[in-house]
């Protein structure tokens, strides 16, 4: 899997218009190649489809389409190197139905004698209407010098942009076990998110998963043994025994093997009481190995949690992975941290150099089963977000905020100061929200408000920060 800028593959058309000078527009056709070479975007153009490399007729607009499709891009970025052509540019939107990133470089001094060389922001503003008028959603950066560097971030947070679409468009979740009977928070209409948005969920019967863990126990292979070995010199076990930790390591290695050869996204767990019965464990370590590979798995099988780990991933451009957290009590000291808790599906790579990782029993389910994660994940900048529905209403909820000092715990955890909890709380409350969230470091809300613009269905609600806060991100620096 490419990660970072990598991870999407743009295609690249640049525009112009039959007056104006074709000179000046090939020159920063040129410069804005040289830009995404050098930040190592992933790109194709159409050289050699029309006669400089740039579009501007429309009986070369089919041909454009068919390149773009046949080169399989994830998005498209238009910039206009002069005045720009406004219909072939709306219609390659309305063609391709991909993101769509628009923008032009600023005009420099008239010539001497007066003449000007591209008026490209004139060109932007009628482009703009028409895009408008065929319903083609678009993200604009404002029209700038190439240097500046609103153009540089602009470019890299459309494409983080592009990844939730790209990731969102694909969701194939695979779903172990049944929902548990007495968790009706996590309960999803199968039907209506393949129908509107072509999610799918492919189903791992609980049998055909216990067999298979099974002949891995009872005839352990090279690389199960190889696998604990690994672990052992990353994490103490405690109370487990060598056939509870192969059994967590088979958990993991067939996992793995469903994903790949299904092509799943992550996957939704039923994590009690199917592997306690079979197993004595709890898959939590298999849950946060996998997490750390980019493979989100949550826990209770909460298919909605696995959307919004997989969409808080592609927002960071797969470079840090997702953790799963059930919002659980409020700093007894912080009026605005809350604890960010769960029994073990938090990446082990995101564990703080303070915290000795350490894999054992569970601290609220009574019995002998073994596999819960015990460690406390690193500070810095998150990123929350929870999809949900109510009423056949779709949301994307999210918000940032920051992890904290506060008193240790069990199990993995996050102490999250936010700028106002208390506003949290009350959205999180009034719904359709549940206690299950998944996070990321960095700040991304204003990604994944912008890519919601590219989910028909899908309303953006943020937590903390309003529309217009997050509408200037893209404008002001």
């Amino acid at each position: 899997m490419n990660t970072g800028l990598a991870s999407v593959k743009l295609g690249y058309v640049p525009i112009r218009k039959f007056v104006f000078s074709q000179q000046d527009a090939a020159r920063y056709k040129q410069l804005v190649e040289e830009r995404l070479s050098a930040w190592g975007v992933q790109f194709v153009n159409i050289d050699g489809l029309t006669d400089d490399g740039m579009l501007y007729r429309h009986e070369d607009l089919p041909g454009v389409v068919e390149h773009l499709r046949r080169e399989q891009v994830d998005a498209l970025f238009c910039p206009h190197c002069n005045f720009g052509t406004e219909d072939v540019a709306a219609l390659l939107g309305k063609e391709m139905q991909l993101p769509y990133l628009l923008w032009g470089p600023r005009d420099e001094m008239p010539l001497p004698d007066g003449t000007r060389l591209r008026d490209t922001q004139c060109g932007l503003f009628a482009t703009s209407r028409i895009l408008r008028r065929l319903n083609v959603p678009f993200t604009y950066i404002p029209n700038c010098r190439i240097d500046d560097p609103i153009f540089e971030r602009g470019v890299r947070s459309f494409i983080q942009v592009a990844s939730v679409v790209k990731a969102f468009r694909r969701l194939r979740i695979g779903q172990v076990g049944q929902r548990i009977d007495f968790f009706w928070t996590v309960m999803v209409n199968e039907a209506e998110l393949l129908e509107r948005f072509g999610i799918e969920l492919f189903q791992i019967y609980a049998t055909e998963l216990v067999k298979r863990i099974r002949q891995l126990v009872d005839s352990p292979t090279t690389e199960l043994i190889e696998l604990v070995r690994k672990w052992r010199s990353q994490v103490a076990f405690e109370h487990l025994s060598d056939e509870q930790i192969n059994a967590i390591a088979a958990l993991k290695l067939v996992l793995g093997e469903y994903v790949a050869q299904h092509q799943l996204s992550g996957i939704a767990l039923q994590c009690f009481p199917l592997l306690q019965e079979a197993f004595n464990i709890y898959p939590c370590f298999a849950n946060s190995m996998l997490t750390m590979e980019g493979i989100p798995v949550t826990c209770e099988t909460d298919i909605h949690g696995v959307i919004s780990s997989t969409l808080l991933q592609a927002a960071a451009l797969y470079e840090s992975p997702t953790y799963f957290a059930d919002l659980t009590i409020r700093h007894p000291e912080n009026d605005n941290a809350e604890l960010l808790w769960h029994c073990g599906p938090y990446p082990l790579s995101l564990a703080d150099d303070s915290t000795s990782p350490k894999v054992g029993s569970h601290f609220i389910l009574p019995g002998g089963a073994a596999g819960v994660c015990h460690w406390q994940i690193r500070k810095g900048d998150v990123t929350i977000a929870r999809f949900d529905v109510d009423r056949g209403q779709y949301l994307l909820g999210f918000g940032e905020g920051r992890g904290t000092s506060g008193p240790e715990t069990v199990g993995c955890y996050q102490w999250l100061e936010v700028a106002d909890w208390l506003r949290w709380e009350r959205k999180l409350i009034r719904g359709p929200y549940i206690h299950h969230v998944a996070g990321v470091h960095g700040h991304l809300a204003a990604v994944l408000h912008e890519a919601c613009r590219y989910l028909p269905g899908v309303t953006p609600d943020p937590f903390d920060e309003n529309d217009r806060e997050l509408e200037e991100f893209w404008y002001r620096l």
